[in-house]
């Protein structure tokens, strides 16, 4: 099953418009820098800025760039259900893996209602489902027992992202669900911490502008080098600092900016990092050798 580090692929703009080309050269990076999977969609890719037909249209384009050569994870997510259960249709017609379905957000319900939500979701289709707790932007944490219950009642409920801080609570819900459901990081200083619980990857931001050093990171794991694993993830920190001094994606964007990958452009409401900030990124790209060449100044002589 889906193991490693699954990148939440940004989605770039150009004049408020999808750049599909940057999106492409972008998908294509990231299989060359070596990440096992690319998550569309997620909360890094702008989902509510985007309308119901352009998550469609991404997912199919992600797909047929891929073209099985990495898997592709489809954010399905809503807090609509008939919006949620028709962009999980969609991906299941368009060729995706697996689906990202992320706990309903600002409506805060009981987990009685979570756990109707998700089933309801899960058994309308026939593909693997992963579920997304992130009660940071949810305001509502999807408990361990939730969790527990759907992994046991539904059979293609195969993990959870856990975007939780609450590290007790991850501790619970690697104690509590079955052998073999698929636990993932989504916050990224827990990305090592979660690979020595037992943990199947990370969903991590990081990985849109340091693909590889975050691929290998699973890949130290996995192959029991804990202490290479464990310099790696020091070496990390300063970069998953700084891609959340402010709102995520705007860091990240900002970065690929700075890289000459995308033009760094977001949707309303999210805004262009304040000045300051963006110094403050540039110097942690600076250390890392991340920041794109200056142009060379003037021209050609006469």
């Amino acid at each position: 099953m889906l193991r490693g580090s699954l990148v939440p692929l940004i989605t770039p703009f150009r004049d408020g418009r999808i750049d599909g080309s940057r999106f492409d050269d972008l998908l294509e990076w990231q299989i060359e820098r070596g990440s096992h999977g690319v998550v569309i969609g997620g909360t890094t890719g702008e989902p509510a800025a985007l309308s119901l037909d352009e998550r469609e249209a991404l997912v199919a384009r992600a797909v047929r760039i891929a073209r099985r050569r990495i898997p592709v994870v489809a954010g399905t997510g809503t807090s609509n259900l008939e919006e949620t259960l028709r962009l999980t249709a969609a991906a299941k017609k368009t060729g995706a893996d697996v689906v990202l379905v992320v706990v309903p957000y600002y409506v805060r319900p009981s987990q009685e209602g979570l756990y109707r939500y998700f089933r309801t979701v899960a058994e309308s289709v026939d593909l693997p489902v992963i579920l997304y707790n992130i009660p940071g932007r949810t305001a509502v944490n999807l408990e361990a027992s939730t969790i527990v219950r759907l992994a046991r009642d539904v059979r293609n409920i195969v993990g959870v992202k856990e975007a939780n801080k609450d590290f007790e609570h991850i501790n619970r819900v690697f104690h509590l669900v079955p052998k073999g459901f698929l636990v993932y990081s989504g916050i990224e200083m827990f990305c090592f911490s979660l690979l020595a619980l037992g943990g199947a990857g990370h969903v991590s931001a990081t990985g849109n502008v340091m693909p590889q050093e975050v691929a290998r990171l699973y890949d130290l794991a996995a192959a029991g080098k804990w202490d290479e694993a464990r310099e790696l993830h020091n070496y990390l920190l300063p970069m998953n600092e700084i891609l959340f001094i402010e709102t995520n994606p705007v860091p990240a964007k900002t970065a690929l900016g700075l890289m000459g990958k995308i033009t760094p452009e977001v949707r309303p409401p999210l805004a262009p990092m304040a000045p300051e900030n963006v110094e403050r990124l540039r110097g942690v790209l600076a250390q890392y050798g991340l920041l794109a060449p200056a142009p060379v100044a003037g021209g050609s002589g006469g």
